[in-house]
């Protein structure tokens, strides 16, 4: 008999498992585990342009207290939220006037949004990867139609200037490409702040860069050029 009722009890519990499986935990007051597959660390650093090879002056913080959408950073009032994993995103960030932003949290919504809120800019065209901001066909200095930016490139003749919008090209471990927001230009070095650096990368960094025969090179290989409002 009491195998019989431990039978019974295990097949039960078998058919409501199913039953809550096709119809929905949603439709009964019960929680379920998140079985949601999150990207190991190794592979969460894909964002940075420089994949692992990604190194910077500024102390690494922990993030592990942090929740998706919080604001870990800001500047000139513009917020920088933490994203989790690269991969991540949470719906389309739309401005009030319907221009839009882009995903949230990536690192291209920060860049847009930064020149929105902090210039008023729109860009003609607001959509693309990080690495599309970049256009190999302009001259340096040359204006940028699309994003209705002037355009420099990372070696040549321009310096860059705070507020610029850094634009790296894609790399092994990322395909898309990455933006960042110079805050600061020292006298050989810039300091930066960007969105979705990664699990384990901060949201500030601070990358040496040199003058040679009158060009200008920030000593990173993935950063093509930068984009500037005038």
């Amino acid at each position: 008999m009491k195998n019989q009722i431990i039978a019974f009890l295990l097949t039960l519990s078998i058919v409501a498992s199913v039953v809550v499986y096709f119809v929905g935990p949603d439709h009964f007051n019960i929680s379920l585990p998140d079985w949601k597959f999150e990207m190991p660390d190794w592979f969460s650093k894909s964002d940075s342009p420089k994949g692992n090879e990604k190194k910077s002056n500024t102390k690494k913080t922990s993030k592990g207290n942090n929740y998706k959408g919080q604001v870990v950073d800001s500047y000139n009032g513009v917020e920088v939220f933490y994203n989790g994993n690269v991969s991540n995103v949470y719906g389309r960030n739309v401005a009030p006037d319907g221009y839009n932003l882009g995903l949230k949290y990536q690192c291209v919504e920060f860049g847009k949004r930064y020149y929105y809120e902090y210039f008023n800019h729109k860009m003609p065209d607001s959509y693309g990867h990080a690495k599309d901001f970049y256009d190999y066909g302009l001259n340096d200095g040359a204006f940028n139609r699309t994003r209705g930016l002037h355009q420099y490139k990372n070696g040549g003749k321009y310096k860059p200037k705070q507020n610029d919008m850094l634009v790296y090209g894609p790399s092994r471990f990322n395909s898309f490409g990455h933006l960042a927001i110079v805050t600061k230009v020292n006298s050989s070095s810039v300091d930066i702040i960007q969105q979705n650096p990664g699990l384990n990368n901060p949201n500030r960094e601070t990358i040496p860069f040199s003058q040679n025969n009158g060009r200008w090179k920030i000593n990173d290989q993935y950063i093509v050029g930068w984009l500037r409002k005038k």
